[in-house]
């Protein structure tokens, strides 16, 4: 199963669509924008010395991509049912990498605002989840899969290199909005960030957050020189979020930067539609401090 995902959505309508699949009882789904195939499992080379959660590689039109089994990344005791079970073919952060899940039902085509933040739920994995979508009588959890490949891969954790980021006075006087839902992004940005001499930060957990916060801001409240915005946030998305910037007549002169896992070809060219200033991919979170520099002339 090929995913297209070319065809799915227009630009920052604030929509996405989710593919769902089980493990154990568990119903679970992952944005299709994150999703590059869907495909039988193949004979797996085991690793020596990997991380227990790590099956091994496979091969697969002559890349070489680790494969992860999702039960066990998520504390499931129950292995993944091998007669129905799927490899999901992602790409996060530069980087490839096949989820073993179980049963994969249906698309599903939702709005950000129908998504809850993890910290409403009642169940043990707020860590690796990043909302909820209730449908029916289920609910489907949205995981946190760069989180997951950071805790199991080396190679994909986000760090920051600080020889790279020169401390610059001037960067001390803009005031940056800053809209990312993962806490540990908040925390390497923030660092990242104030080591370069940016220190006027204000972080808000999702779009919606963020565009109260802009919304004052034409009240003549705080002002702000800047925003950074992940894409996929609970309530309100990245690409929305840009959008609403950059047609409203007192806010579009705004830069913003685009920072997140989905910069991939058909992304990049949403986030230029919305109109976004400058689109980062991570982990090259280094980055940020350049596009901040060219675009409020530092």
């Amino acid at each position: 199963m090929t995913i297209d995902s070319g065809i799915l959505l227009e630009s920052g309508t604030n929509e996405l669509e989710i593919i769902d699949f089980q493990i154990g009882e568990g119903l679970f789904g992952i944005n299709v924008m994150k999703v590059r195939e869907i495909i039988q499992p193949l004979p797996i080379t085991k690793i020596p010395h990997s991380h227990p959660h790590v099956e091994g590689v496979i091969r697969l039109r002559e890349e070489i991509i680790p494969v992860i089994q999702l039960a066990k990344a998520i504390g499931f005791t129950e292995p993944t049912d091998s007669k129905q079970s799927k490899l999901i073919v992602s790409e996060l952060n530069q980087m490839k990498v096949a989820f073993h899940v179980g049963c994969v039902s249906k698309i599903h085509r939702l709005s950000w605002e129908q998504i809850e933040k993890p910290t409403e739920l009642s169940e043990g994995l707020q860590a690796l989840t990043v909302g909820v979508v209730k449908m029916d009588e289920r609910m489907i959890l949205l995981l946190d899969f760069e989180k997951i490949v950071y805790d199991i891969i080396p190679g994909a954790k986000l760090t920051m290199n600080s020889s790279k980021v020169a401390n610059k006075t001037e960067r001390g006087k803009r005031k940056i909005l800053i809209a990312e839902d993962s806490s540990v992004l908040r925390q390497l940005l923030q660092n990242t960030l104030n080591v370069a001499g940016y220190t006027q930060l204000t972080f808000s957990e999702d779009g919606k957050e963020a565009w109260a916060q802009l919304e004052s801001m034409k009240e003549g409240k705080t002002l702000f020189d800047g925003v950074i915005t992940d894409i996929e946030m609970p309530q309100m998305d990245g690409h929305h979020l840009t959008k609403r910037v950059k047609e409203d007549v007192q806010l579009k002169d705004l830069p913003v930067v685009i920072f997140s896992s989905l910069i991939s070809g058909d992304l990049f060219h949403k986030g230029e539609k919305v109109g976004a200033d400058y689109q980062v991919s991570k982990p090259d979170i280094e980055k940020i401090v350049n596009a901040l520099d060219e675009l409020l002339h530092i």
